[in-house]
């Protein structure tokens, strides 16, 4: 076993040493003059992977969202967005706090979607009592939701809907990679229906630093300004950028292998009496176990006891945790989790 196994989430990865190397020799300049060499090239790359016109580098996925909403939205006017979404649930309410939006939320479904009879009922008529509609939120992979990956054809009828209803449509893609790799298809397929996409680096794809935004020419340009008057201009940011064009390049063919571990993790787990999994098998990279309600036990005692024995993981409620498997995540890792979580319960 090694010293430590952090299941807790994809965003404790380490940089790979290539990407070290990058960092070290990245060609910088300064970011907000649009003068950095290496952050040109990581928006260029990744507005391609997107099938984007353009991209735009953000210090976090928080903040990319951030951008997208307000590029979007005016005050005062409303997103539709999941109760169970990123957006609402961990982004210490941003888009309301900093740009008056209205979060019009309506229920997850298991997999993730918002039901498009329910999106089209939330669209309010013109009415002077009510905030004008402006936006569509959806997130893929969705985290809450099992790290389920949407569709290819779902997410195209939720971009006709919105369009068709005079709705800009955002994409909260901070796993999209993980989403294609799940699907079978580009990011670029994903993405195609939305006007703007937020994907992280710093997650599965190992990257320490950074998400970017992608969308129109005149989206980011605007988004740009935002982004400076939220404080996020980098200046010399291509040593940072260095690192997230080594991901792109390096990482989104493995991930097929962290949804390998996921699953023979989930099934070792799903195994031990006591365990049983309500979201099912993982279609991605997130395992969401619980304890039966016969375990004395509870979710905080567990997560201590593995912890005691170099096992850290995310305890996401009294019964239930989250388990993230990513590039520093072995077989072996997942057979000595495994063996852990049988030997805890075993003394329960």
């Amino acid at each position: 076993m090694n010293q430590r196994i952090d299941l807790r989430s994809d965003t404790v990865t380490h940089p790979l040493p290539e990407m070290r190397e990058a960092m070290y020799r990245a060609e910088v300049g300064d970011d907000v003059f649009e003068e950095d060499p290496t952050v040109n090239r990581l928006q260029e790359i990744a507005a391609g992977r997107m099938g984007k016109e353009a991209g735009l580098f953000v210090p976090s996925g928080t903040m990319g969202n951030l951008i997208a909403a307000l590029v979007h939205c005016q005050r005062g006017e409303e997103a539709i967005i999941g109760d169970l979404s990123h957006t609402f649930l961990f982004e210490v309410g941003g888009i309301s706090a900093l740009g008056g939006v209205f979060p019009h939320t309506l229920p997850n479904q298991p997999d993730g979607t918002l039901r498009l009879e329910d999106i089209r009922a939330a669209i309010r008529p013109e009415n002077v009592h009510f905030p004008k509609t402006r936006l569509l939120i959806l997130e893929n992979t969705h985290n809450r939701c099992g790290g389920a990956p949407l569709s290819r054809e779902y997410t195209r009828q939720a971009g006709e809907l919105a369009h068709a209803h005079g709705l800009a449509f955002h994409i909260d893609g901070a796993r999209i990679f993980n989403a294609a790799a799940a699907e079978g298809c580009s990011p670029a397929e994903l993405a195609e229906p939305a006007d703007t996409i937020t994907f992280c680096l710093s997650k599965a794809l190992c990257a320490p630093v950074g998400s970017v935004l992608c969308g129109s020419r005149e989206t980011i340009a605007r988004a740009r300004r935002i982004r400076k008057q939220l404080g996020g201009g980098m200046r010399q940011a291509g040593i940072l950028a260095a690192a997230g064009i080594v991901a792109l390049e390096l990482m989104p063919p493995r991930l097929v292998e962290d949804h390998r571990r996921a699953a023979e993790l989930a099934g070792g787990l799903a195994a031990i009496p006591g365990i049983f999994l309500p979201k099912g098998m993982p279609r991605s990279n997130m395992v969401f176990p619980e304890l039966s309600p016969e375990v004395p036990l509870s979710a905080r005692q567990v997560e201590t006891a593995l912890s005691e024995r170099g096992i850290l993981i995310g305890r996401v409620s009294e019964r239930g945790f989250r388990l993230v498997t990513h590039a520093w995540i072995s077989d072996a890792d997942v057979a000595a989790v495994i063996s852990a979580f049988r030997e805890v319960l075993a003394r329960s």
